[in-house]
């Protein structure tokens, strides 16, 4: 990840440039079927305004500079970003869209905007519980008890992580066939909520993103903690669905796009919660190492 975080930084030097002129702008894109409803919409395209794209640092963090105007979240907020390295990142999704701006897949910008403007109005301790509620319907509890050759698949593939889980946080999740779901032990919640409790409240949306991506808390917590890849998790995530289509067919197209489309969404913000939770100082160490 610190890689990730060096290459944004060296190819986004160039959008540290200040811009010439104070005029500000509000760039509000509006809806998309693919963000939760929580997190704002955007239109679904619009034709590119801006020539340049640069970044500059202001009292409250790091600002979006499109042109000579400032960009803003959809409440007529300052678009400000706490970490050089997010901003760079954002910069990029603007940079490199055409002639035709694509919102929905600016991710990472309709993050910035739902943890700046807060739409829904949530503290920190809601969208620790709406994580963990996930656990009562996560993907990998709920298994098949027929036919044998996915109930063995979904134990092959799915019991190591569940392992995993259960060993690093020191907690019982477990699994069941029952339509009701696992019994998550109170322990298991308590522990979890603790654990959340150290991140921010902006990657606590991110989190949150991920969760209902995935379906899964377990598998963000994979991810979160790099025991998982973005790929890995996004085909556990859809183990049953792979199974039926190997078995039955696809419509090809229409797969590809939805399996890419998961894959950026899950990457986008997995990248916006390490980007939220690093230390400035323990980056600029390491860079100058």
């Amino acid at each position: 990840m610190w890689r990730s975080c060096l290459r944004l930084r060296h190819a986004g030097r160039r959008l540290l440039n200040p811009p010439r002129g104070a005029l500000t702008a509000s760039v509000r894109p509006g809806p998309n079927p693919l963000i939760p409803a929580r997190a704002y919409a955007l239109p679904t395209e619009r034709k590119r305004f801006y020539q340049n794209v640069s970044i500059t640092q202001g009292e409250g963090g790091f600002e979006i500079n499109l042109d000579h105007r400032k960009l803003k979240t959809p409440q007529a907020k300052l678009f400000t970003v706490p970490s050089e390295a997010l901003a760079i990142a954002v910069a990029t999704e603007w940079d490199s869209q055409q002639d035709t701006i694509k919102f929905y897949t600016m991710h990472l910008t309709t993050l910035c905007n739902t943890s700046l403007d807060n739409p829904t109005q949530r503290n920190k301790d809601q969208l620790i519980r709406a994580a963990v509620k996930f656990l009562d319907t996560d993907t990998i509890c709920y298994r098949v008890e027929e036919p044998a050759t996915l109930v063995e698949l979904q134990k092959n593939e799915w019991d190591p992580i569940m392992e995993w889980a259960e060993k690093r946080y020191d907690v019982e999740i477990g699994s069941s066939t029952s339509i009701m779901g696992p019994s998550i032990p109170a322990r298991t919640r308590e522990v979890l909520v603790s654990h959340l409790a150290s991140y921010n409240m902006w990657a606590l949306q991110g989190i949150e993103f991920v969760v209902t991506q995935l379906k899964s808390l377990v598998l963000t917590l994979g991810l979160m903690d790099l025991h998982l890849t973005v790929e890995q998790a996004v085909l556990l995530s859809r183990l049953e669905e792979e199974y039926q289509i190997q078995k039955w067919g696809n419509i090809e197209w229409a797969h590809e796009y939805e399996l890419q489309e998961l894959r950026a969404r899950t990457a986008a913000g997995t990248l916006f919660v390490h980007l939220c939770s690093e230390s400035t100082t323990v980056k600029h160490k390491l860079l100058q190492q």
